[in-house]
């Protein structure tokens, strides 16, 4: 008999997500089980009940997936499983809180598509700036694009110390190189984005970041994409469902929060398929999501 395909589904909040539920039951999983309310220090202890339930050759066929809505606990509980596996047993281990880790590589992925084909440059030739980079969705952005090569400056609304040790971090984690840079402002906003070539906006929802004005101000500005769904968007000027049309009164083309989605979709969905596939375990993050992402837009 073959063996049935599980998905343990650990989430520090009060519940997991129905849409990550529907994404794994849609991918193939027999079993999907919420665990809610999960600890860092519980980690360990959940993913021993997992491995040691089943032969070791039968490890590819558990899986453990963190939720949540922070990106860097997300990452810690990736490493305290990886740290609780016991070779020869093993699983699969992956996450994705708030779909963040999917979403930033579809916004990236896009970004980086829109460049190539319409303005002939790399994520490596330009800079970006993010707003949003101590959420859950900009902080992975930023990471991606600067381990791409990408010059990135990352903003914070309440001023530069919350975004300064988030620019730390992300060096210290992923020898990632960010600039910080003050947001509490419009005039500073306004500053942030004068000279960038891409703009990625991730801040809260229904909190517009940028006006059109804003916008027009950023005189090399090629690409600028927008995941926030929620009136009023981040980004003025840029639709929901832009994929690519320019921004009026600008050269640059704009990306809106429903054109990323159906990729993030396709991506998580990817994600859960490849464990399930896979003759040996996997351990998947926003960067796995990345080179996903980008494979399914080329």
């Amino acid at each position: 008999m073959a063996a049935k395909n599980i998905l343990h589904m650990l989430t520090p909040h009060k519940h997991v997500s129905p849409f990550d539920v529907n994404m794994a039951i849609d991918a193939g999983y027999d079993s999907v089980t919420p665990y809610e309310g999960v600890t860092l220090e519980e980690v360990a202890d959940l993913v021993q009940d997992v491995i040691f339930s089943r032969p070791p050759d039968r490890g590819v066929n558990s899986a453990v997936f963190f939720g949540g809505d922070d990106a860097v606990l997300a990452l810690d509980m990736i490493d305290a499983a990886k740290n609780a596996l016991v070779p020869p047993f093993g699983c699969n281990i992956m996450a994705d809180p708030a779909g963040s880790f999917t979403t930033a590589a579809a916004m990236v992925a896009l970004v980086e598509k829109k460049l190539k084909d319409e303005k002939g440059k790399a994520l490596s030739d330009v800079t970006i700036t993010v707003f949003g980079a101590t959420g859950v969705v900009g902080y992975c952005a930023a990471v991606i694009a600067a381990l791409e090569g990408a010059k990135v400056r990352i903003v914070g609304y309440s001023g530069l110390e919350r975004v300064q040790k988030r620019a730390d971090e992300m060096k210290k984690r992923f020898g990632a190189n960010v600039e910080p840079a003050d947001g509490s402002s419009d005039e500073k906003n306004t500053e942030a984005v004068r000279d960038v070539e891409v703009i990625f906006s991730a801040a809260k929802a229904g909190v517009q970041v940028l006006s059109l004005k804003q916008l027009q101000a950023a005189k090399k500005l090629l690409v600028a994409a927008d995941v926030n769904a929620v009136p009023p968007l981040g980004l003025e000027g840029i639709d929901v469902m832009a994929s690519g049309e320019p921004i009026e009164g600008t050269n640059a083309l704009g990306i809106g929060a429903l054109a990323v989605g159906p990729l993030k979709s396709d991506t998580e969905q990817g994600l859960l398929k490849r464990m399930i596939a896979s003759e040996e375990p996997q351990t998947l993050d926003f960067r796995d999501a990345f080179q996903l992402a980008r494979k399914l837009v080329s």
